[in-house]
């Protein structure tokens, strides 16, 4: 069965050496504008949990706000960990690497209130293939700058772990109350990116 999160791929493999050399300083402008969208995003958590709480579901508005959150910060990641080539769009838009969120669903009043608990365990292994990302990331800096592309296994395995972060933000932020799936599952990549 699907992930109500999923991460789509649909990237050709080819950097621009430029834009790959410049990443850190081209990337600091999303950087600022998440940040601003995250403090309005942690607000809209803690409505989203009473009001999940009490309805048994997220409402509608939450839920497409805290979705656009997610997939904007899932962009930039991205583009960050040169994921993907081209400049994302401010607040989210078309991208190469893009997530599908499920609209709400009725969640469980227990998992609910008990959710920054459940997380834990998520966190915890996201933290641990987020190290595992920023290697990549290094080593595909240097990749990226002599061959021009990404090599296609890097970039999957790095998709992998954006998929995995967005599904525990998702499962944080009661977008879902699947917990995040461990399984490479979820992530669907188009034909051109075997190219």
């Amino acid at each position: 069965m699907d992930h109500p999160i999923r991460l789509i791929v649909n990237d050709d493999l080819q950097r621009s050496r430029l834009t790959v050399f410049f990443r850190l300083l081209l990337v600091i402008p999303h950087l600022i504008v998440l940040v601003l969208w995250a403090i309005a995003a942690y607000v809209a958590v803690i409505i989203n949990w009473f009001a999940t709480l009490f309805a048994g579901h997220s409402p509608e508005g939450i839920h497409n706000f805290l979705a656009g959150f997610l997939r904007y910060s899932t962009e930039v990641s991205a583009y960050y960990h040169l994921l993907a080539n081209p400049y994302p769009p401010f607040l989210g838009g078309d991208y190469p690497i893009d997530l599908e969120i499920a609209p709400p669903v009725r969640q469980n009043r227990w998992t609910v209130f008990f959710r920054g608990i459940l997380v834990i365990p998520a966190y915890i292994l996201w933290y641990v293939l987020n190290t595992v990302l920023s290697v990549i990331t290094f080593f595909a800096w240097f990749v990226c700058l002599v061959l021009g592309r990404m090599p296609e296994g890097l970039r999957n395995l790095g998709a992998y772990v954006v998929k995995y972060q967005a599904q525990t933000m998702g499962y944080w932020m009661l977008l879902t109350p699947r917990y995040p799936s461990l399984s490479f599952g979820g992530t669907e990549a188009s034909a051109a990116t075997t190219t």
